[in-house]
């Protein structure tokens, strides 16, 4: 049997009073890549939040390695091990890649561990460490996404999440960041990932949910969930089916049906 790295019960959760995700329930095993779509709106952000700290659930939990973590603020969460890339580019522009880097370990003990750190990550990384003298905001948007790959593992954490990496790159640049994502994992480092081209996500990873207005609609391995007849309704502007246990709630307004977008280079079979 496979560990679970999180285990996902009953989330329910929103702002300002509106529920937003509807007694959510997934396992992210252990070592293997998830990859969570959906339509905009779905509330896969607001998972990421929950999982992270950010949000507080009305009900349900999220336990990882069996350790409930529900309740932990974002530091404590951090510390257990679970590290979280944003969507939007979250370097300090003004400050080179080396500082960046290093305030990923600003939680490390010593200025010694902070170098040790940096020189593994940049062993993964190697173009990274060709950038170390850079001011980060100087980099494109593909460069700018790898170093905060690299910055993510500074702390060696368990668990990698990531939001929608691949959101405003170029379909040339999407390769190589679809390829360090992979080398994560094959580094024995467990990944969440939200990701708008659903295609090139389910086909990376092991295990993929999907999400819509709030609720889990499919999970299953991610050959399953992306041969799926329903999955071609959500991604080709089609409305799928409702749900088994009765009709969908309504959620916040949704803004349109994701797309599965441009296959990146490499992505594919």
């Amino acid at each position: 049997m496979t560990d679970s790295a999180l285990v996902i019960d009953g989330i329910t959760a929103g702002y300002g009073g509106g529920d937003v995700l509807h007694d959510v329930s997934f396992t992210v095993p252990a070592g293997t890549i998830t990859c969570i779509v959906g339509p905009n709106g779905a509330g896969k952000s607001t998972l990421l939040a929950v999982i992270s700290g950010v949000l507080r659930p009305r009900a349900g939990q999220v336990t990882h390695r069996g350790e409930r973590i529900t309740g932990k603020s974002p530091r404590d969460v951090l510390r257990a091990g679970i590290v979280q890339v944003p969507q939007n580019h979250s370097l300090f522009p003004a400050m080179t890649v080396a500082e960046n880097l290093d305030l990923g370990g600003y939680m490390l003990g010593s200025r010694a561990q902070v170098a040790d750190r940096r020189a593994t990550v940049q062993a993964l990384f190697p173009d990274v460490g060709g950038w170390l003298r850079k001011k980060a905001g100087s980099l494109s948007g593909g460069q700018q996404r790898l170093v905060e790959f690299a910055r993510c593992l500074m702390l060696d954490p368990d668990v990698v999440i990531l939001d929608e990496p691949s959101m405003g790159l170029a379909p040339q640049i999407l390769r190589t960041v679809f390829g360090a994502v992979r080398e994560m994992n094959a580094r024995g480092k467990t990944v969440l990932l939200v990701e708008q081209n659903a295609r090139a996500g389910l086909r990376m990873a092991g295990h993929g949910v999907v999400l819509e207005n709030g609720r889990v609609r499919l999970t299953g391995t991610g050959t399953e969930v992306l041969g799926h007849p329903e999955i071609g309704a959500l991604y080709l502007g089609g409305q799928s089916r409702p749900a088994q246990s009765g009709p969908a709630e309504s959620g916040p307004a949704e803004s349109g049906p994701a797309q599965a977008g441009p296959e990146p280079p490499g992505v594919g079979p």
